[in-house]
C-alpha cells in the first residue's frame, strides 16, 4: 500500500476493532479513491461503527485511518477540515437556536475568531440563496430544511470528504430526491450509508458489510443485485429473526383478511 499520508481519498490500514467484547473487523485494509461510495448492510452489520471510525469519533482497537493524508483520530483539528459528517437525524446535530449560529460554529473552531466566523457563515448562506435564514430559529424549520442547515454547516468547513449516515430517513419522496440530487452534485468525495439501494445505482463503488465483516466490495452492477437477492432470501427464511427479538406472527391478522368488511 502507498504511504497513506500522501494518498488521496480514504485509506484504512490494518483496521481491527472490538465492540462489547465481540470482534468487529479483522485487519481490514481499503483504499477508497472513488468519488461516490455506498455503504450497505443490515442493522448491526457495523456500518455506524465503521462510519464513526472513518470520521475519527471512535478510535479503532488496532490500525489507522487516513482521510486525504490526515489521521482523523490523532489530528482532530485537521480532521475537521478534512471529513464532514451528516447524521441521520438533524436534531442530533443541530445545537444552536439560529441558523447563522449553527453554520458559524465549526468555522469559529477553525478560524479562532467569532466575528470572522459569523461573517463567513452569513456569506455562505447568501451564496446558497438562504441569507434570509440567518436569524431564523432552527426549531422553526422542516426536517428537510434542517438537513440542509446541517449540510451547509458541513460544507462551510470546506471538507474534502463527506460521510452521510442515512440522511434521507424520515423525509418525503420529493424532499429526499432534491437532497439526493444536491448531494451528488457536490465536488467532495461522498460516502453514503443507506438501506435504500436505489440511491446507489449510479455510484462508483459499494461496500457491503455483515456482522462486522466486509462481504462485498465492487461496482454497483455486481454488488447490488447480490445484496438484493440475499435480503430477499431473508424474507423467506424460516426464522428470519434468529438471534433477534422474535415477533408473534400468529397474533397478526392474515393478509387475505386485511381490508375485509371495509
Amino acid at each position: 500500500m502507498n504511504n497513506p499520508r500522501k494518498s488521496d481519498g480514504i485509506v484504512i490500514s490494518g483496521l481491527s476493532h472490538t465492540l462489547d467484547g465481540q470482534p468487529f473487523y479483522q485487519n481490514l485494509s481499503l483504499t477508497l479513491t472513488e468519488q461516490r461510495i455506498g455503504l450497505i448492510g443490515r442493522n448491526g452489520s457495523g456500518k455506524s461503527t465503521l462510519s464513526r471510525m472513518i470520521c475519527g469519533l471512535t478510535e479503532p482497537s488496532e490500525g489507522e485511518i487516513f482521510i486525504h493524508g490526515v489521521n482523523v483520530f490523532k489530528d482532530r483539528k485537521e480532521a475537521i477540515r478534512t471529513i464532514g459528517l451528516i447524521f441521520q437525524n438533524p436534531d442530533h446535530q443541530i445545537i444552536f437556536p439560529t441558523v447563522e449560529e449553527e453554520v458559524a460554529f465549526g468555522l469559529e473552531s477553525l478560524l479562532g475568531d467569532k466575528k470572522a466566523a459569523r461573517q463567513k457563515a452569513r456569506a455562505f448562506l447568501k451564496a446558497f440563496g438562504r441569507e434570509d435564514w440567518a436569524e431564523r430559529g432552527t426549531y422553526t424549520l422542516s426536517q428537510g430544511q434542517r438537513h440542509l442547515v446541517c449540510l451547509m454547516a458541513v460544507l462551510a468547513m470546506e471538507p474534502k470528504a463527506i460521510l452521510l449516515d442515512e440522511p434521507f430517513a424520515g423525509l418525503d419522496w420529493p424532499t429526499s430526491r432534491r437532497l439526493f440530487n444536491w448531494l451528488t452534485s457536490l465536488e467532495q468525495q461522498l460516502v453514503l450509508v443507506t438501506h435504500d439501494i436505489n440511491h446507489l445505482k449510479d455510484f462508483d463503488r459499494i461496500l457491503w458489510l455483515e456482522k462486522g465483516q466486509l462481504v462485498g466490495d465492487g461496482h454497483p452492477s455486481d454488488i447490488l443485485p447480490a445484496y438484493h437477492d440475499a435480503m430477499e432470501a431473508l424474507v423467506h427464511d424460516e426464522d428470519p429473526f434468529a438471534g433477534e427479538a422474535k415477533f408473534d406472527l400468529g397474533a397478526m391478522p392474515a393478509l387475505a383478511a386485511v381490508g375485509e368488511g371495509a
